[in-house]
């Protein structure tokens, strides 16, 4: 049986060699029985935060591996996991981790490898590492100390000043607190509090969004309210989409880009099971997603299909919606905290690729808005090439849309300051919420 260091070595291993989703791959541990409870908390730590460092991790490592002529991927990745422990985890005692490495490298390797890991380890914990805060230039610092790629953290500067990027990429590195958005249409955030607080689960009201529920502890996927379809598991900053979007009673609604689920359900609670919200998605294991979380929340009003929201027009007639929400895909920069491999993996070219799509969803769903009808558009991501500047050139061609400033009467008052010229840009460390976009736009009668 591997012990939790091991299972940590081989997740962050998978992770590196097949392009793995750390969240996705750490819930199948997780749900695997391989960890008691004691040691899921340890692993999900060890793995998460070695990705979120690596690239600090690698830098203190690099003097020291120097000499090394042809280190084997593995044992690079059980320096950094162990280095990560010695510098960020207060509970586990160095000696104790440089023991576990030792023993890991000669169960997987041998001597000579033992011998490699336990010499470059007790060399760092004898020099200690460099002060990164004595760099010089601002991107280098901030790259290294936050572990971002130079090109994303040069990019934020520019978009947003250095100060603003510093924060952001520091909030990046805190792991995100749990939140649920209360199903209004079945109780007051005020019962669902109480609901949960006697089932054990320590919870608070949310700071942003008016329906949201944030966990001290405990998962609120495993509570009674969440089975009972009081709850989705959703961020706060992802449930101001349907606010702004402001679907009332009766209307048709278009969610195009709807997977898993969490902006439909909320467009259909706030239209109290009246009207519809059709919802569609890419791919079929998706559309499945978004049909179970509508079934668990008792939402009638939903109708789910698996599309490519570029075709549309095929599917529906013009003028057909009262509201359409685009919550369009996205480079996710929003969202590191959740997912912090994603900014090793994405790359400029993405996000000039993603833009396109991006606009290739809005001018096809465009004509399906009926005159005087409402079209938002979001994304989970920072980057203004996907964020402004893809509004910008879709106002440039549709001349029949303008930028609807009543986007301030929708959402909270605390939040309209990040309101510029009618659009809506939340950076993770305003309030620990993901990052998000939103705006919302008219079709002139």
């Amino acid at each position: 049986m591997k012990n939790v260091r091991e299972l940590a070595l081989e997740a962050l291993i998978n992770v590196e060699k097949k392009q793995a989703y750390s969240n996705l791959l750490i819930n199948n541990y997780l749900e695997s029985g391989k960890l008691n409870k004691k040691d899921s908390g340890l692993f999900t730590e060890i793995v998460y935060g070695t990705i979120q460092r690596t690239m600090t991790l690698d830098y203190y490592l690099a003097p020291f591996i120097v000499k090394q002529k042809k280190l084997e991927d593995w044992v690079k990745v059980l320096l950094r996991l162990t280095l990560y422990q010695m510098l960020y985890l207060d509970k586990v005692p160095a000696r104790a981790a440089i023991f576990e490495a030792v023993e890991i490298a000669k169960k997987k390797g041998h001597k000579g490898v033992a011998s490699v890991v336990n010499g470059v380890l007790r060399s760092i914990q004898r020099q200690g590492v460099p002060d990164l805060e004595k760099m010089k230039d601002d991107v280098d610092r901030i790259s290294i100390a936050t572990s971002h790629p130079r090109w994303m953290v040069e990019k934020w500067i520019a978009e947003y000043g250095v100060e603003n990027t510093e924060r952001m990429c520091e909030m990046n590195l805190v792991p995100p607190s749990q939140t649920a958005r209360v199903n209004t249409a079945k109780a007051t955030v005020e019962e669902v509090i109480a609901m949960l607080r006697a089932q054990g689960f320590d919870v608070d009201k949310g700071e942003v969004a008016q329906e949201s529920i944030v966990s001290n502890k405990g998962n609120l996927a495993y509570s009674n309210a969440f089975k009972n379809g009081f709850i989705t598991i959703q961020d706060e900053s992802s449930m101001l989409v349907a606010r702004a979007l402001g679907a009332e009673p009766g209307q048709t609604v278009y969610d195009s880009c709807a997977a898993p689920g969490g902006k439909t359900t909320h467009i259909a609670e706030m239209m109290k099971g009246t009207g519809t919200v059709i919802s569609t998605d890419l791919h079929d294991h998706k559309v499945k997603l978004i049909k179970e979380q509508a079934d668990r929340l008792d939402l009638s009003n939903i109708e789910v299909k698996a599309m490519d929201s570029r075709k549309a027009q095929e599917a529906f007639q013009k003028e057909m919606f009262d509201k359409i929400l685009v919550d369009a895909p996205c480079s996710g920069f929003g969202v590191i905290r959740r997912k912090p491999d994603l900014k090793y993996t994405k790359t400029m070219q993405d996000v000039k690729q993603l833009a396109t799509i991006q606009s290739a969803i809005l001018d096809e769903v465009a004509p399906l808005v009926k005159k005087g009808g409402t079209l938002v558009y979001s994304t989970c991501t920072i980057d203004k090439e996907e964020n402004t500047e893809v509004v910008k050139a879709f106002l440039e061609n549709h001349e029949d849309f303008e930028i609807d400033m009543s986007i301030n009467e929708l959402v909270p008052q605390k939040i309209q300051t990040y309101i510029q010229d009618g659009m809506l840009q939340l950076l993770p460390h305003y309030y620990g919420t993901d990052g998000f976009f939103i705006v919302r736009l008219k079709r002139q009668v």
